[in-house]
């Protein structure tokens, strides 16, 4: 039986919602500090698990995107089309904030809670952002990650390849590798539904510095998609 749109637009807000309250959620609560918490290399581990958990729940049913940057990517490697895309891309967003909403209401709640610039795991630049770097680095590292997310993406779904189906592992370890590399460049987002959720609810340098992390992930992602079905496709 074909699955449903409100089913596919139910699972890519849920997906969303997950990867959000879990993989901010381990910056805000779990803490960066490796002393007295998780660490980077645990929030890593957070966003990457959240996409495998999520591949093996509603892969099946979507495709888990939960990153409107791939789909993006699908359209432009002729793996989706554009109108289902679109509904895809509203219910990753609404998931995203919604993610965020709940981080909020947990965090809100502990008596030293003070909502700061960049609250809420939000992704940032600049002085004031973690290493500090500046725009180019970030555009830079946000449209080269999300160009080597999509690779991993296509190659580990490709009906050519006889691994399959480790293609939810594969795509979460990646993006745990991404991390590992970039989250004191931005913060990582190579998605622009993850970043649009936290600053909505942060505000200040937060959001006017999201169009960055929707433009250089979809740049990313359209080039990626552009050398898949141009080049490595056809090898």
């Amino acid at each position: 039986m074909e699955t449903t749109k409100f089913a596919k637009f139910t699972a890519e807000f849920l997906g969303t919602l997950v990867l959000v309250l879990m993989g901010c959620g381990s910056a805000v609560i779990a803490g960066a500090d490796g002393t007295t918490g998780v660490g980077l290399l645990g929030i890593s581990f957070a966003f990457g698990l959240s996409v495998v958990a999520m591949a093996y729940a509603i892969g099946h049913i979507s495709g888990c995107h939960i990153n409107p940057a791939i789909s993006v990517g699908m359209v432009v490697a002729g793996r989706m089309k554009a109108a289902e895309a679109a509904y895809y891309i509203i219910a990753q967003t609404l998931g995203a904030i919604a993610g965020a909403g709940l981080l909020y209401l947990i965090v809100s709640n502990q008596a030293i809670f003070e909502m700061k610039e960049w609250a809420l795991g939000s992704n940032g630049w600049g002085k004031g952002y973690l290493g500090e770097y500046n725009g180019t680095a970030a555009f830079i590292a946000e449209a080269i990650f999300t160009f080597i997310f999509l690779l991993v993406i296509f190659g580990s779904t490709s009906t050519k390849n006889i691994n399959g189906g480790f293609a939810g592992l594969a795509i979460g370890l990646s993006l745990v590798l991404i991390h590992i590399v970039g989250i004191k460049i931005t913060g990582v987002s190579v998605n622009p539904a993850r970043s649009i959720g936290p600053a909505i609810l942060a505000g200040g340098e937060a959001l006017k510095q999201v169009w960055m992390f929707i433009a250089a992930p979809i740049v990313g992602a359209t080039l990626s998609a552009a050398v898949w079905r141009s080049v490595l496709e056809k090898s």
